[in-house]
Formats: structure tokens, C-alpha cells, sequence
């Protein structure tokens, strides 16, 4: 190898050229693996079977409510990631052949904007066509939804919804 590189042609200058190439893709690839881990996290759905008192009347509360395990891509902002993607609203057959429902996703209705300071979370959304409105059951069980999804990570103590107008019967 050292005689290899001792004479001054191009192809030598190629071959070390390579070599360097292949080692910064290498860590580039390394790097990349690196920052896609993935991280379990729970996203809580309603299980109006879970939810029911004595004489079988739902009770529109937070019994009824399921968390379903997902994987997501760690991030600089999981919580505002994960709650996207309880929006987004999608269950396995699996999921839904044990009750588990949503009305996730609404029309129109995204997360913007999140910020987290002093252990509130506050979380600002559109609502063009006022999906988030509706009767009192329907309007606790989206809002309780988010409400338990981004309660899951310790950092978040209260969470906050904007515009307030959200979630009104």
C-alpha cells in the first residue's frame, strides 16, 4: 500500500479520493440511523365499551378511554408529533374489532403550533369548519383525547387549547 501511494499518478489520487468519500457517506449514513430511532408512544382513543354505567348508559368520560401503541420517529417536538398523529386518526382492524373508535381526522381541523413552558402545554389549532363543535359527549371525548395523548409525557402538567372557542357543545 505504501508503494502504492508514493508515485504521483492520478489514479492514486483517485483511488485516496474514494476512499475518502466512502468514509464521510458511511458516517452520514451512520449519522442518519442515529437520529431515526424510533420511540413508543401511546395514543388514547375512546372505547365507548369501557365507558358505561350500571344500566349500560354511556358515560362520556375518560373510562371509555384506550391507548393504542405506536412507533414514531423521535424529534425535537414529539409531543406536538404524537399528537398530529392521534389526529390523523387511524386504528388497525385490530383496534376497532375491540371497540376502540374515533373521529379523528376532522375536516380541516390541524395542530399549528405548540409551545410547553412551566409545565403547560399550550396547543394552538385551525377549525375552519367548526368539526371540534357538537354535543357535550362528543366535544369532552375529542377534547379528553388530546387532553390524555399529551398528558403522557411527564414534562406536560396542563395543557391548553386555542382558540378557546374549541370544543364547545
Amino acid at each position: 500500500m505504501i508503494e502504492f501511494l508514493k508515485g504521483g499518478s492520478m489514479k492514486k489520487l483517485k483511488f485516496i479520493s474514494l476512499l475518502g468519500l466512502m468514509f464521510i457517506l458511511t458516517l452520514s449514513l451512520m449519522a442518519c440511523e442515529t437520529s431515526a430511532k424510533e420511540v413508543s408512544v401511546a395514543l388514547y382513543y375512546y372505547n365507548s365499551n369501557l365507558d358505561k354505567d350500571e344500566s349500560g348508559n354511556i358515560l362520556c368520560s375518560e373510562k371509555g378511554l384506550q391507548p393504542v401503541e405506536r412507533e414514531i420517529k423521535d424529534s425535537e417536538n414529539l409531543i406536538e408529533d404524537t399528537i398530529k398523529l392521534l389526529l390523523e386518526g387511524k386504528l388497525t382492524d385490530e383496534e376497532k374489532s375491540k371497540g376502540i373508535s374515533t373521529e379523528y381526522p376532522l375536516e380541516g381541523f390541524k395542530l399549528t403550533k405548540s409551545e410547553l413552558k412551566d409545565g403547560v402545554l399550550s396547543l394552538y389549532f385551525e377549525d375552519p369548519y367548526f368539526k371540534t363543535s357538537g354535543g357535550a359527549c362528543r366535544v369532552k371525548i375529542l377534547w379528553i383525547q388530546i387532553e390524555n395523548t399529551a398528558r403522557q409525557f411527564s414534562e406536560v402538567k396542563e395543557v391548553k387549547f386555542y382558540p378557546e372557542e374549541l370544543f364547545q357543545p
